[in-house]
């Protein structure tokens, strides 16, 4: 079943995998409809951003495609292999080839992979949310949200996940308005712009280009180093957090594995310190082939096609890691989920919502040297609160501030939030990816899976939810977790206050104010 968007580039690129050690292999599974094309490989991350490899005038092939590719992968031969140095150091690469004789804006195809450092080189570790790539990556025809329920890193990803002209707004699923502006619960404006650059569906939904390379970034500029990994990498090789005091998660970390799960829990209860700046994060879990080059997520389907179900083997349902066959919500890890806050300023949800986290703890550290107030608002300049978020079931202390009342979640100090919700048939704007099955409609599944039904009663507690910024301790004696739960934080980061907070984060976890003054 390969679409319109398949093949729309003359060259077409996946590698061999998605993150090797230095001097690791590493090869390029190239399909190319033109007689050569060229490759460069550039380090996209970090204060020495540069080429690192290029080859020229290498002949191209249009292998064949085959139909299922989008489950089981190309299986294209490795056209070139990338003499990964060993003194590479870790970061993000990106992989540019450019077919000879194609027009301008067909001829340029994109991959990536991280280069996992040996040893660690920083105190904070990336994890970049590939698994959630995948789960959204419709090349070859179906994703996990358009009737597919495996799908293969072996392709290559949609256009625009890795690499796109900056367009402002424009790319955003939930842009802020201007003052007196009316909201775009329809995305028009993302619509328009999909449709003239010829994007898929969900260019905006996740990948490099929308989120961690926002993160990434901000850092660079402020002299924050970071080494990476990618979401399979916490399940593959489970010592990869080893020797880090901070494991970042940002932008839309959404399909985990078991596996993964585990490392990082195992990681946090000795000790280490997780800051997830991330919205919808952990909802569903996934499982992988044994060759770990396939993921299948059953997902809204799950309790009734999924073949574990019945069996020893069923708290690996590929369903919502929150779902009663399951029993490992993620609020019980992260002190929130989206069962209690999915969408703000999507569609119907919350469409006049200022886009902001309101402060209720403004004594909390994270507003260390913002001059931040009870009431004020973080971000909302710069919507950083959209369009996917976590939330927890909250209650008012005696001192009319917010706590945590979530069955299951660790103790925790919510120290802002923001109105969200699940939304219902008919609340999706029209520039959504597209559902394949009557039963995708989050408002109904969640209040049927966790409240037994679809009555009115059974939708409102689950309709009426929030966004979260909070603090936790999931284990004891273990390190701690803080979630600032929204998609769109990333985009905020020139924000003078949001700014700050990321710098609290992060310096409390990797005692970077006490390295500096040493430095000094």
């Amino acid at each position: 079943m390969v679409d319109e968007f398949t093949h729309y580039d003359a060259v077409e690129v996946y590698g061999s995998s998605l993150s090797v050690l230095p001097g690791g292999p590493f090869g390029l599974h190239v399909r190319c409809a033109t007689e050569s094309f060229d490759v460069e490989v550039r380090r996209v991350s970090g204060p020495d951003q540069r080429v690192v490899w290029e080859a020229h005038g290498l002949p191209g092939h249009a292998h064949h495609t085959p139909d299922d590719a989008d489950a089981n992968g190309c299986h294209w031969p490795v056209a070139i292999d990338v003499p990964v140095g060993v003194d590479w150091p870790s970061g993000v690469y990106l992989v540019a080839c450019r077919a000879h004789g194609a027009t301008a804006d067909r001829a340029l195809g994109y991959a990536m992979f991280v280069v996992r450092a040996a040893r660690p080189s920083s105190p904070v570790l990336m994890v970049l949310a590939t698994n959630t790539y995948n789960a959204y990556n419709a090349w070859g025809g179906r994703s996990l949200y358009t009737g597919g329920h495996q799908v293969s890193f072996e392709r290559p990803f949609i256009r625009g996940f890795l690499a796109r002209a900056d367009a402002g707004h424009e790319d955003r699923k939930s842009p802020p308005c201007a003052p007196g502006e009316r909201p775009d619960v329809d995305g028009v404006r993302y619509l328009a712009y999909r449709d003239a650059a010829h994007y898929p569906p969900a260019v905006g939904s996740s990948g490099w280009y929308s989120y961690e390379r926002r993160f990434v970034e901000w850092a660079d500029r402020h002299g924050i180093g970071i080494d990476f990994a990618v979401s399979e990498d916490l399940s593959r090789t489970p010592a990869v957090t080893d020797g880090y005091s901070l494991v970042l998660g940002v932008g839309h970390d959404e399909y985990w594995s078991a596996e993964q799960r585990d490392g990082i829990e195992r990681y946090v209860a000795g000790g280490g310190n997780v800051a997830s700046f991330s919205g919808n994060t952990m909802f569903w879990q996934v499982r992988f082939d044994p060759t770990r080059r396939h993921m299948t997520a059953h997902k809204y389907r799950a309790h009734r096609d999924d073949p574990v179900v019945g069996t020893a083997a069923e708290p690996t349902m590929s369903g919502m890691w929150c779902d009663p066959l399951v029993g490992r919500p993620e609020w019980g890890f992260l002190g929130a989920g989206s069962a209690y806050g999915l969408y703000s300023r999507f569609g119907w949800s919350t469409p006049r919502s200022p886009g902001g986290f309101t402060v209720f703890r403004d004594q909390h550290w994270m507003f260390e040297g913002t001059d931040l107030r009870y009431g004020d608002m973080i971000g909302a300049q710069y919507g950083v609160v959209g369009y996917e978020t976590v939330g927890c079931r909250l209650q008012l202390d005696e001192f009319g501030l917010p706590f945590s009342v979530t069955p299951g979640a660790p103790p925790s100090e919510v120290v802002a939030w923001a109105p969200a919700s699940n939304l219902g048939v008919g609340d999706y704007p029209a520039g959504s990816v597209s559902f394949t099955d009557d039963d995708q409609v989050d408002l109904d599944f969640v209040a049927s899976r966790l409240y037994g039904g679809t009555d009115d009663v059974a939708k409102a507690r689950v309709r009426h939810g929030n966004a979260v910024v909070l603090t936790c301790r999931p284990f004891a004696g273990g390190g701690e977790v803080a979630t600032v739960g929204s998609t769109d934080w990333v985009f905020g980061l020139a924000d003078p206050a949001v700014d700050r907070i990321t710098h609290n984060i992060v310096d409390r976890y990797t005692h970077r104010d006490a390295m500096e003054r040493e430095n000094r």
